[in-house]
């Protein structure tokens, strides 16, 4: 069994004394983890760097086997974020998130198109965050937990959309939402609009609103919580002013 794919690098585990268990996010093979030989060596150590884009070739005797990767480098994006804290918080946090959420070996290709994005932005500061926001709302909607942002859950209007049932996942109207509005949870308007102008405290309200869902949709039935690469991330973003 084997095939090649383009990857980006998602994590590094040591294995041994010179090799690693090493987790790639591929447009074909979703997140998939192999062992790479000589990890630890010159030629590889800055290869192997979480946001760096690889050329990744499998090879396993089984499918259901771990398997070995071999892998070349692509592009090195890691290290243009090494002066910037808050561009290394937020590719922690989406690789992070990425592991934690997607089924290994499950093909997710706009997940991946969507991550590939958020990892050539994570310099523009200004744009990022809410391109993250975007890529959390993508990975509920890719494994079928999409919130429904286009319409009232109450009224069925399409527009003054404010806030979202916590339960249902479903959009609700100002008029709709005004006596419920401690038990609900905000929708920013980029959310549902992409024309819609960013304002302040949308990255937050987005954050908390993708948080809420994949952590009791996707990761509590698993034993698992939000990682704390992703707290870290929107205290740094809290930091800088951009939530």
């Amino acid at each position: 069994m084997e095939w090649s794919d383009r990857a980006t690098v998602l994590a590094v585990r040591p294995h041994g004394e010179a090799s690693a268990i090493v987790e790639v996010l591929t447009p074909a093979h979703g997140r998939h983890a192999g062992l790479v030989r000589g990890a630890t060596g010159k030629r590889l150590r800055g290869v192997l760097q979480s946001g760096n884009v690889v050329e990744v070739h499998w090879r396993a005797r089984l499918s259901e086997h771990l398997g070995a990767f071999s892998i070349e480098l692509v592009e090195a994006r890691a290290p243009n974020l090494f002066d910037d804290a808050l561009a290394l918080s937020g590719l922690g946090a989406a690789c992070a998130m990425a592991s934690l959420t997607l089924p290994e070996r499950e093909q997710h290709q706009r997940v991946y198109e969507a991550f590939d994005v958020l990892m050539g932005q994570l310099m523009e500061r200004t744009i990022w965050p809410a391109l993250y926001v975007r890529w959390e709302e993508g990975i509920l909607r890719e494994l079928g937990y999409g919130l429904q942002l286009d319409r009232c859950v109450a009224t069925g209007a399409t527009d003054d959309l404010s806030h979202v049932s916590p339960r249902s996942g479903q959009s609700v109207s100002t008029e709709a939402a005004e006596p419920y509005l401690d038990k609900l949870l905000k929708l920013p308007g980029f959310l549902h609009n992409p024309l819609e102008p960013l304002q302040e405290g949308d990255v937050r309200s987005g954050l908390i609103l993708t948080g809420y869902f994949l952590e009791r949709r996707v990761l509590w039935p698993v034993n698992k919580t939000l990682p704390e690469a992703r707290g870290r991330m929107i205290e740094r973003l809290d930091s800088a002013g951009l939530l």
